[in-house]
């Protein structure tokens, strides 16, 4: 095995969160979720804190009001899909919204989402820190996932894990409000905003992390303590590139750097979790490659370590910060 979950040097395989040994109770909000479909006006029956909104045709148009506030455009901040866009937008707590869409425009879907205000469910946390390679990061119980949501109703998985070998990192964006008080709620809400609205039944980043540099795992890879790869140290594919995702490792920043650079804290975790990654898996961060798609055999020239546009029409992962990416790219080299 040439990647390993470590806390303090030694195995832990808590993190994936399976059992009960070494593992401590915690209690994080069920995510309450009410669905809506077509434009017009929607209620909820409680505070949203986020609305993630789905629609097909053209991918400019469509506009969301907040209880009694301004109409403001629906914008893809981290574009994922081909067809339509996709959106989540923060809610400040409203409990009623509207959604429009001008012609061109079908087959809208909104969730109004609430993950701080809900009953309270308990994860069997891992009670040591755990890491990856030195790199300290929150596990998904430790982040309050609700692995039910992974499934179908049938109680098959909705996107089985496939594998490949890692190629190339991709940094974004989630395009979601900065300052943020309560980023594990957000990580949740993406969640299910990408399990759920996106029916992709899982988060599609592979981290996450937030301002003050904490480092979430983000898709499921298995029950090995892992995160992001398989014991025989191959990638498990995401859901954050659209025809770049085999092999491509999706690091999300939590916040919109569009005019805004990332904290420092943010920053310096980037770097290292690039750095440990790269040299674990042999990658030159500073390096240009050929990407192959590992499914359909589609190539690109880009670099090991890029951005999200640098694949798909969109603003992700922020001007801000992609003009830092070769200071990252750099820094990440650095033995």
């Amino acid at each position: 095995m040439v990647f390993a979950a470590t806390d303090s040097g030694e195995s832990d395989n808590s993190a994936s969160g399976s059992g009960d040994s070494g593992t401590t109770p915690e209690k994080f909000p069920a995510t309450r979720t009410e669905a809506a479909t077509g434009t017009g006006e929607a209620t909820t029956a409680f505070a949203a804190s986020y609305v993630g909104v789905r629609w097909s045709g053209a991918k400019e148009g469509a506009a969301i009001r907040l209880a009694d506030g301004d109409w403001q455009t629906l914008a893809s901040g981290c574009a994922t899909v081909e067809d339509g866009g996709t959106a989540l937008v923060a809610a400040a707590n409203a409990t009623a919204y509207a959604v429009k869409a001008p012609s061109g425009i079908d087959g809208v879907h909104s969730l109004a989402i609430d993950t701080t205000d809900g009953p309270n469910r308990t994860f069997k946390v891992p009670s040591e820190a755990t890491r990856v390679r030195g790199v300290r990061y929150l596990s998904r119980p430790a982040w309050g996932a609700d692995e039910s949501k992974r499934f179908k109703p049938d109680g098959s998985v909705n996107s089985p894990e496939t594998y490949y070998p890692l190629q190339i990192i991709t940094v974004h964006h989630t395009a979601t409000p900065n300052n943020d008080p309560d980023p594990a709620a957000t990580v949740r809400a993406i969640y299910e905003y990408h399990a759920i609205t996106n029916d992709w039944g899982d988060i599609g980043y592979h981290f996450l992390i937030d301002e003050a540099g904490a480092v979430y795992e983000g898709r499921y890879s298995g029950d090995d303590g892992i995160p992001a790869f398989n014991p025989d140290g191959d990638l498990v594919t995401g859901f954050h590139s659209v025809g770049y995702n085999s092999g491509a490792l999706g690091i999300a920043l939590i916040g919109n750097l569009d005019q805004q650079a990332p904290t420092d804290a943010a920053k310096a975790s980037l770097i290292r979790l690039i750095k440990v990654i790269s040299r674990f898996k042999g990658l030159d961060p500073q390096a240009r490659v050929t990407y192959t798609n590992p499914v359909n055999g589609t190539k690109k020239d880009t670099n090991t370590v890029g951005g999200h546009r640098d694949y798909f029409a969109t603003e992700c992962p922020g001007q801000v910060m992609y003009d830092l990416l070769a200071e990252v790219r750099e820094a990440a080299a650095r033995r």
